[in-house]
């Protein structure tokens, strides 16, 4: 077989995040023979391109800045290049907010405020869903339509611009950059690679564990799954003679992508700066009362056990169920070694990079103890990054996804804030309460409806921040009016919110950088989606349960909740 070399060209361009309507944009691959060294010089790519795009099954449903379709092509423009809104769209997004607001009936206990908000609100999810505009712009409008129609005050209707979850999210684009600008993600990569890879499974472990470990350091899924994992998984697939859009992808890159794919919810649901849905989902829970001190530490214990197991159960699982034509990979140890010779020793810049992710891990576990936020710490990493010229100010208004993602989470965050704030919430909850007692529901059996509810509507949505922002809230004021305990009601959404990134292949924007990579067929990944999403909950049910009752006493020891699994 003809061993090959991925030579990937190099441009300055902004990190992997893709924005709505903004695809990942295409690296110039060429595959070259080469003689008897073998030489895998990748360089990561912020922004690898997907392969040949190829047409959804369902269409992504709710796009956003964190999940961008990249495996479709991008949207025309109007008939004449006019641009601007689709009619359609449009107007059955408006007529939704117009139907709450002017024919459905408002409940005593809800205010006129508080009805009108809502409308728009609804008006705004509704068209996230079928896109009259990009994301950003339609998010925009609603925030328009909040202040002149003077729903809202300007500063309550831009109050979340000074959210310190949402900064803490940008800066982490900021920090993802910086792994993938240093090339120190790639190099923990493929040591592991070198240690592991003797087979396939040992690869896929290799690659797993690997991700696993520099999660906390590097909050965003899709950054890790674009910047470090996906090439280097293609150039092993490549160098085994598995191609993209082609029989043979098989033979090692179907098994890989997809093994990796669904191994990064768990690495996600790990450490709380694993991904940016976790600090907001705490931010969210807090808002409405449920606040969990030294939330690092918290998260890590009652996580801990149910996520390693999951994690480790994945590979074998999908080696038996989606098997690999290639056992054995006795080269790949070899391919990596070669590499990291080729990468030469650890850099200044990664060392600086090593130094500046402990100090700022160490900050975010040990924060509370000394009076240092969460995006305190963050920011004194990015400017020690500046400082050291690890990054330069180009690098962060390069990334267009991070400050499109300030603008419409914003939006969003701050709607639905205010909706808790007029009692939205309280009232929708209270409804949902009433229908399950009707029911003669235990709080287990509630926990169990709405926890799967929770989940599995997430096939309407392509963005795991957008989903948060738009539901979270709700659903924990739904638990706490069901009687489930606090803790174990906003804990479970959160981790919830990390294992349903793999349903699909719009479900977030790891998912849609996998898939367009172009080795795993369209129902093969709605069939592993499911699939390992039932595993998944059978894990973290089973062991869950378990773990979490004998974490619970410890827990206290840390000011955890004492509502945390009592009746």
């Amino acid at each position: 077989m003809e061993r090959l070399r991925v030579a990937v060209s190099h441009h300055r361009a902004a990190l992997p995040l893709p924005t709505h309507h903004n695809h990942l944009r295409r690296r110039h691959l060429q595959l070259q023979p080469f003689p008897s060294s073998l030489s895998l010089s990748l360089p990561i790519s912020p922004q690898l391109s997907p392969a040949p795009p190829r047409r959804h099954l369902l269409p992504p449903l709710l796009a956003s800045a964190s999940a961008a379709q990249a495996a479709g092509p991008a949207p025309a423009p109007a008939a004449g290049g006019g641009g601007g809104a689709k009619p359609v769209p449009l107007l059955v997004s408006l007529a939704v907010g117009l139907a709450v607001r002017f024919l459905a009936p408002r409940p005593a206990e809800v205010t006129p405020q508080a009805w009108q908000l809502l409308s728009i609100f609804l008006t705004t999810i509704a068209g996230l869903v079928l896109g009259p505009l990009p994301v950003g712009a339609w998010a925009f409008l609603g925030l328009t339509a909040t202040v002149a129609t003077r729903t809202l005050p300007f500063t309550a209707a831009f109050g979340a611009f000074t959210n310190e979850v949402i900064w803490l999210i940008v800066i982490s684009f900021f920090f993802a950059r910086g792994f993938v600008k240093t090339g120190l993600g790639d190099r923990v990569a493929t040591y592991f690679v070198k240690w592991l890879g003797r087979s396939t499974l040992g690869l896929s472990y290799g690659l797993a564990i690997s991700e696993a470990c520099i999660a906390p350091a590097m909050p965003s899924t899709t950054a890790r799954a674009g910047g470090v994992f996906l090439p280097i998984v293609k150039s092993l697939s490549l160098s085994a003679g598995s191609k993209p859009n082609d029989p043979s992808a098989r033979k090692l890159g179907s098994y890989l992508v997809q093994s990796q794919l669904q191994a990064s919810g768990n690495s996600s649901a790990l450490f709380l700066t694993a991904a940016a849905q976790n600090l907001l989902c705490l931010k969210l829970a807090e808002e409405i009362g449920v606040k969990i001190a030294n939330p690092w530490i918290s998260w890590f214990k009652v996580a801990s056990l149910p996520a390693i197991i999951s994690l480790l159960a994945t590979p074998y699982l999908l080696y038996k169920i989606f098997p690999p034509e290639i056992k054995d990979t006795p080269e790949a140890p070899a391919i990596a070694a070669q590499k990291l010779k080729n990468m030469g020793p650890v850099t200044r810049n990664e060392w600086i990079m090593v130094a500046t992710m402990i100090l700022a891990v160490s900050l975010w576990i040990f924060g509370d103890t000394i009076g240092v936020s969460s995006v305190v710490a963050a920011m004194i990493g990015l400017s020690i990054l500046l400082l050291l010229g690890v990054l330069n100010w180009e690098d962060c208004l390069n990334e267009k996804s991070a400050w499109d993602t300030l603008a419409w989470f914003a939006i969003l965050v701050g709607m639905a804030g205010q909706l808790t704030n007029l009692g939205i919430v309280s009232w929708m909850s209270n409804c949902v309460a009433k229908v399950l007692q009707s029911f003669s529901l235990s709080w287990p059996a509630a926990f169990g409806v709405l926890q799967a509810s929770y989940f599995f509507i997430h096939y309407l949505f392509a963005s795991q921040t957008a989903h948060v922002g738009a539901l979270y809230s709700a659903f924990l004021a739904m638990h706490l009016a069901a009687g489930v305990p606090a803790i174990l009601s906003a804990l479970a959404l959160t981790y919830n919110s990390n294992l349903f990134g793999a349903l699909t292949h719009y479900s977030s924007g790891q998912s849609a950088v996998y898939y367009g990579a172009g080795y795993v067929d369209l129902p093969d990944v709605f069939k592993l989606g499911f699939t390992t999403a039932a595993i998944n909950a059978v894990i973290w049910g089973v062991v869950g349960t378990f773990w979490w009752k004998r974490s619970a006493e410890q827990l206290k020891s840390v000011k955890f909740s004492k509502t945390f699994y009592s009746t």
